[in-house]
């Protein structure tokens, strides 16, 4: 059974540690984040961006698949469906289908439209009882096709967007989505620790989790993260080990060409990198 990611949220932040938003893209990717964090007896959150979900046909496909797989697996462990970085109309429809918890990112809209949207979000997912997380000062890299540089977010616009009510909050600290440049200067810990300060006791999130290095990581959940996003670093360690598999031929060996023998060793690999990091974030054995 789905759960709203406020509780799991709440747990993290008093106990410091994070619980991983791991984005999911397809079958294999939802079994492995799944059966590891049961096998860790870690709360988790599935990430679901709109491109993902148009990919996988549609959120309603997304919603039957997860409920489905928790049933067959008898995943027993917290786990939160999550649309990462939904838009307004996203959204409503992500509601419907039955998602348990919401990001509407309305960080590219100005301040005030960002405030008046994030309300109207904010009392929708409070009738329906799941979580709501919202942005300000965008996060940087690419996210379906969308590239921007990491901005620092302004700790005023963090307390009005917080004073609505929502979840969780993610806030631009020099984070960007996928690989981080050469020139890259780290995070931007007093700007977090500012708006740790002023939010009370809201969930932070750190949206682009590859490529921080663990200290980081482990410094920035000191200072109120208790959500971090990973994506590019699964699809790397499938990307790598699916190309290995290929080029030692496996794939012409016998039944190698079997979907279910191709894509096991990408699958592996995925978990291994969910394990790793949950490890790094804190969250085993607090389900």
């Amino acid at each position: 059974m789905l759960v709203s990611a406020k509780d799991m949220l709440n747990k993290a932040y008093e106990g410091k540690y994070a619980v991983g938003q791991f984005n999911i893209n397809n079958l294999e990717w939802t079994k492995a984040v799944l059966q590891t964090a049961q096998e860790l007896n870690s709360p988790v959150i599935l990430g679901v961006s709109e491109g993902a979900a148009k990919y996988m046909t549609g959120f309603k496909t997304v919603v039957g698949m997860v409920n489905g797989m928790m049933e067959e697996m008898n995943i027993t462990v917290p786990v939160a469906l999550h649309l990462d970085h939904g838009s307004y109309e996203g959204a409503k429809a992500a509601i419907a289908a039955g998602f348990s918890s919401i990001m509407f990112d309305g960080s590219h809209y100005p301040i005030e439209e960002n405030i008046a949207k994030t309300a109207e979000m904010v009392k929708l997912t409070n009738e329906k009882g799941i979580s709501l997380e919202a942005e300000v000062g965008s996060i940087g890299g690419e996210e379906d096709g969308i590239v921007g540089t990491g901005e620092i977010a302004d700790v005023k616009e963090c307390v009005a967007i917080n004073d609505l009510g929502v979840t969780m909050l993610a806030a631009g600290i020099g984070n960007i989505h996928g690989a981080y440049p050469e020139n890259w200067t780290g995070l931007a810990f007093d700007t977090l620790e500012q708006i740790n300060n002023e939010t009370g006791n809201t969930p932070l999130v750190l949206h682009g989790g590859t490529g921080i290095e663990s200290d980081m990581i482990k410094k920035a959940i000191s200072l109120g993260v208790s959500k971090i996003n990973v994506n590019t670093e699964c699809q790397w360690a499938f990307q790598q080990a699916t190309r290995e598999y290929v080029v030692a031929g496996k794939d012409q060996q016998g039944k190698g060409f079997d979907p279910r023998k191709l894509l096991n060793p990408g699958f592996e690999a995925i978990k291994a990198t969910v394990k790793e990091k949950m490890e790094i974030f804190g969250s085993v054995n607090k389900a």
